[in-house]
């Protein structure tokens, strides 16, 4: 059995199967073939493929003016092409991600491989053939991914705001080492640390920092795209829907996990029970449900740890927006607007501002009156960790009778706040945090 005759059988299965793929009406025997042929005999043939590539005998050819090269041996009846060195084609790289998922489509349903798709940036994940079409596996080019998630973090209000580490490819998780700190009293601040006042000659009593270990294990967040066989023969379209979609889906993903995950295979959210970070500030005695008082507001605002106040944006959900513009506070027998919208102004920001601070309408806020529906925080104190590139694998069978391609897109991520609790001040008894939201006003 040489290399020639298996490619030949490979070629007589993918014709077969272009046969059926391009009749009007299938039948159940037709379909029934049609998975056959994908899910048993090509991976057949290209498993024979891979053993016979593998088992050539290695060369050595000369060059002009050049050292010898290594070569493996080309089979004459395949090719009279002689390739020496390195496939300079697979050095080349992608216009596009729309050009890439078109050429992933071919690998696996017509057989064309494009050698690109072998570029060391591209080749297939660990585990999969990077010879085999059919196995899949590519990575997505890393720049591709790298925008994908750039747009992703930019366009985001939550994102754009939250600390991010990189973390190496050979790495699932990182432990960082935090300071240990509850309270602002002396002998607490950054653990134990303490500092005296010295008389002449005076001793000085030791002290340390107390440390604590956060833990964050990347999670996997995929998302799954059907490509018909018309969407994949025109590149721009592809490439435009995949970009966005991807972008779009994935930032609303994690934004919602940094507000409301559980910390289960994704990231810890502000709102869960489990994150001790956040501060909820209790209504006012008597508040009518599904309000918001500027009392409320005040006290919110005071439970801001002082620092994180530069940083601190209101999230709402929109449906708090009428209660901010009927906020009002007493004076005397008449009143003063607490809410003063100044976005619309050419000068001014794009968002309203409440107490010199951002509001910002996001979806995962709750809605009105539940806790949740407004929050005061200061992101860089959240932090998250990821892990570059974005790998995509692909299927010609999930989708086979309706003539889809099938794209599987998986990113890596993990996220906590960076405070393990709230923290009491050093004169006073009301906790303190970046994070702040308001109690249920059912």
């Amino acid at each position: 059995m040489t290399l020639a005759s298996v490619m030949s059988k490979r070629d007589l299965l993918l014709k077969e199967l272009k046969e059926i793929k391009n009749k009007t009406e299938r039948t159940e025997e037709d379909i029934s073939r049609g998975h056959e042929i994908m899910e048993t005999d090509l991976p057949k043939v290209d498993r024979e493929i891979s053993l016979l590539r593998a088992s050539e005998p290695v060369s050595v050819v000369a060059l002009e003016d050049d050292e010898p090269e290594e070569r493996v041996a080309v089979d004459e009846a395949e090719s009279t092409r002689v390739q020496v060195g390195e496939n300079r084609e697979s050095l080349r790289r992608f216009n596009s991600l729309g050009e890439q998922l078109c050429a992933v489509a071919r690998a696996s349903r017509d057989g064309q491989v494009d050698p690109r798709l072998f570029n060391p940036d591209t080749r297939a994940a660990s585990g999969m053939s990077s010879t085999v079409p059919s196995d899949g596996g590519f990575l997505i080019q890393k720049d591709f991914s790298t925008e994908i998630m750039k747009a992703a973090f930019e366009s985001g209000e939550i994102l754009r705001r939250v600390r991010r580490i990189p973390i190496s490819s050979d790495s699932n998780g990182i432990k960082l080492n935090g300071i240990d700190e509850d309270s602002r009293a002396r002998g607490s601040r950054w653990g134990g640390v303490r500092t005296y006042w010295l008389e002449e000659a005076g001793e000085i009593t030791s002290s340390k920092p107390k440390t604590r270990q956060m833990e964050l294990s990347l999670h996997k967040l995929g998302s799954l795209f059907y490509a018909t066989d018309e969407l994949l023969r025109d590149v721009s379209a592809i490439n435009a829907i995949a970009n966005q979609s991807f972008a779009e889906e994935m930032r609303f993903e994690i934004e919602d996990a940094i507000i409301r995950g559980n910390g289960a295979g994704k990231p810890l959210g502000l709102l869960d029970d489990a994150c001790n970070a956040t501060v909820e500030v209790a209504k006012e005695s008597g508040q009518s449900a599904d309000t918001i008082l500027a009392e409320n507001v005040f006290n919110m605002r005071s439970r801001m740890f002082a620092r994180s106040r530069a940083n601190a944006v209101w999230f709402i959900n929109q449906d708090v927006e009428p209660e901010l513009h009927n906020m009002y506070l007493a004076v005397g027998t008449g009143g003063a607007p607490v809410y003063l919208p100044t976005a619309g102004n050419l000068s001014s920001s794009p968002w309203n501002t409440l107490m010199g601070h951002p509001v910002i309408p996001v979806e995962y806020c709750s809605t009105l009156g539940d806790a949740g529906d407004i929050i005061f925080a200061d992101l860089s104190q959240y932090v998250i960790i990821e892990k570059e590139p974005m790998n995509m694998e692909s299927s010609m069978h999930v989708r086979f009778i309706y003539d889809e391609m099938a794209f599987r897109f998986i990113y890596r991520i993990d996220g906590q706040p960076l405070w393990k609790s709230a923290v009491t001040p050093y004169k006073g008894t009301n906790t303190i945090s970046p994070f702040i939201t308001l109690a249920e006003r059912a």
